[in-house]
């Protein structure tokens, strides 16, 4: 029985895979464990790389291929569900989370009895847009996932088994690891890490990206957007009666003679017009996400496992 899984998920990262696999291997030399390394559709040999890794390294390595790209967080899910270990961690396939933090990262698993660490970066090498992106995000995460202030949701973590079985038995389309792990428990920790320079490459994550992961995580783990809009509605209705008020207190008693200014109704209308907008399209997006549920949308779909050599 491995003592440790390692989920990586790979997307376009053959320059770079071989070299955290080899460093995983190499860290815990000592140790039984299981690397589950899930090729989100990548466009580059990724698939090719991480095969012959499976053959490299047998009964070690295991690799599975998603048919598509179903986006990082799905990948994730994949890569777990097929984990055994006590202990998991899951890091990225860029080399930027240093496998050789990973045996602090377990020693405070085990000794604060938590069900999750994450590491937070002593100094974040990601580009602008991202800690832009993850700085909102993490604003958010406290409001809407009830996020203790001051935990970093990174991508590099650990979790206790407890913990991943919880996870995999989400069934939704719309997969976000750390809404599901906030969902499930209160018991967190982290510690600090390195967070070293990507070793080719840049960064996968577009500006499209993360705000359909900023998405996953404000639509999929709440009502309070709903809730949000409840109030906006009725803070929208005082004012348009307060508004009223001035205007005809305005019209009949400070300047009767003054005629009232189609501009300003028409800004009236646009604004409200506006908040409809808003507001539909928010609880159109709740019922797309209903519909695609009932009618199917997998979160993955896995075009075949490799394990020791043997495809499956």
């Amino acid at each position: 029985m491995e003592k440790f899984s390692f989920v990586i998920p790979v997307y376009n990262g053959e320059a770079s895979i071989k070299n955290v696999v080899d460093r995983l291997l190499k860290t815990f030399a000592n140790s039984v464990i299981q690397i589950v390394l899930v090729d989100d559709g990548s466009m580059d040999s990724s698939s090719k790389v991480c095969a012959d890794l499976v053959v490299a390294h047998p009964g070690v390595v295991e690799f599975i291929q998603l048919a598509k790209n179903f986006g990082e967080h799905s990948a994730v899910l994949a890569g777990l569900s097929h984990t055994r270990a006590e202990m998991v961690a899951i890091l990225d396939d860029d080399g930027q989370n240093p496998p050789e933090e990973l045996p602090r990262m377990f020693e405070e698993l085990i000794s604060s009895g938590a069900d999750v660490v994450y590491g937070r970066y002593l100094e974040r090498q990601h580009p602008w847009i991202r800690r832009l992106g993850s700085r909102f995000n993490d604003l958010v995460a406290n409001l809407m996932l009830g996020k203790p202030k001051g935990l970093y949701l990174s991508s590099f973590k650990v979790l206790n088994r407890f913990l991943v079985e919880e996870i995999v038995r989400h069934g939704g389309p719309f997969p976000y690891i750390d809404g599901l792990i906030c969902r499930t428990t209160q018991r967190f920790s982290q510690i600090t890490v390195n967070h070293e320079p990507r070793i080719t490459g840049k960064s996968n994550y577009t500006l499209r990206r993360l705000v359909k992961l900023w998405l996953n995580m404000f639509l999929g783990f709440s009502i309070l957007p709903l809730r949000m809009t409840s109030l906006l509605g009725l803070c929208l209705a005082a004012l348009s009666c307060f508004w009223l008020v001035v205007i005809l207190i305005d019209k009949i008693w400070l300047s009767p003679d003054v005629t009232m200014g189609i501009p300003t109704v028409l800004a009236v209308i646009v604004l409200f017009s506006g908040a409809q907008l808003v507001v539909l399209g928010l609880i159109g997006e709740y019922l797309g996400r209903v519909f695609l549920a009932n009618n199917g949308q997998p979160q993955y779909v896995i075009r075949k496992i490799i394990r020791s050599g043997n495809q499956g």
